[in-house]
């Protein structure tokens, strides 16, 4: 990397840097695992959520207040890292999370076709994308999937919804596609090999996540196709469709050719929860991103390392209190942890 690259990523990284360091230690986890619900929201109404859950304190009670208070700390969070970082690393922030505007237009869109209510919606929003509150007050307020849609027109994000004709799951795959699509332009606009190499290992991630639930559900190959996304880095065209023809168990023995299958070795005998597979590989790219931003320091990698481990932090809290509302067993609940 030369200099210039490096000085350019210096005080976004250092400041990222501070950020990481007031993330919850891993030890604290398993503590949480012997917490009642209370208990927990005391514990992040002292930390890092503290204005979150003193401010919305005052309108929501138990889980309610949890959920919240969570998904606001993480908007607040990535609008600071747009806030605070310059050029190049500002563009490649800004693309990288979009991904929450195509979650809070999923979320919206499924609200609206389920009949859910506009608080059952807004529970699940998080405006760090560039729709800001707002615009997702405004968009929850529409009655129908049409109004939504159409109120989108003026968005970079009507190409993948214009189609719909009455299936939610054809715009959700086109939403992942553009996202994807444009992110590996901005790669390639910015130049940056870093986050183009980080970039198409999420993609293959994705699909090795899409592959296990289509397969297991026992789709057929052309549909599985379908729903791909192209632009991984080991799992190219050629290599998905493979995948995709082969039975599941043949499938489940191809995978020990891609470096991948070293994050689900130790659960391929069972098979059976889709869910140990998605965290083992949500555990694979946590480790990737964090081991590969530890080589390349002043690269844009720490921050989408940064990135990646606060909103994991996100999932693993709302795992905890949502399996300890249902009473789901403690192990449970762990073996569902990424950390």
């Amino acid at each position: 990397m030369g200099k210039s690259q490096a000085v350019k990523y210096a005080y976004i990284v250092a400041r990222v840097r501070a950020m990481k360091g007031k993330l919850i230690p891993k030890e604290m986890y398993p503590k949480f695992l012997n917490m009642d619900i209370p208990e927990i929201t005391r514990f992040i109404g002292e930390s890092e959520y503290k204005n979150e859950v003193d401010e919305l304190g005052k309108k929501y009670r138990g889980t309610d207040l949890f959920e919240h208070a969570l998904n606001q700390n993480l908007a607040l969070t990535y609008r600071k890292l747009i806030e605070v970082s310059q050029n190049e690393a500002n563009y490649i922030i800004t693309e990288y999370l979009r991904y929450w505007d195509i979650w809070n237009i999923k979320t919206i869109l499924r609200g609206k076709f389920s009949g859910a209510s506009e608080e059952e919606i807004l529970e699940d929003v998080v405006s760090a994308g560039q729709l800001r509150y707002r615009d997702l007050l405004d968009l929850i307020k529409i009655t129908s999937v049409e109004g939504v849609i159409a109120a989108l027109s003026k968005t970079p994000y009507y190409p993948a919804l214009s189609g719909y004709k009455g299936v939610l799951a054809d715009i959700e795959n086109n939403l992942d596609k553009l996202y994807y699509a444009n992110l590996i332009k901005a790669g390639e606009n910015s130049k940056d090999r870093f986050f183009l190499k980080f970039l198409r290992t999420e993609i293959d991630l994705k699909n090795l996540k899409i592959l296990f639930r289509m397969k297991s559900a026992g789709m057929e190959r052309e549909e599985i196709l379908k729903l791909l996304i192209p632009g991984g880095i080991e799992l190219k065209e050629a290599h998905l469709g493979r995948l995709a023809a082969l039975p599941f168990p043949e499938f489940v023995r191809a995978l020990e050719e891609y470096s991948y299958w070293k994050a689900i070795a130790g659960v391929s005998n069972d098979l059976t929860s889709l869910i140990n597979i998605e965290t083992q590989l949500d555990k694979y790219g946590l480790v990737n991103i964090t081991r590969i931003s530890y080589y390349y320091p002043l690269s844009i990698l720490p921050v989408l390392d940064y990135i990646v481990s606060k909103k994991l932090e996100v999932d693993n809290l709302r795992i905890i209190v949502r399996g300890k509302e249902t009473k789901l067993p403690e192990e449970t609940i762990k073996a569902h942890l990424v950390m």
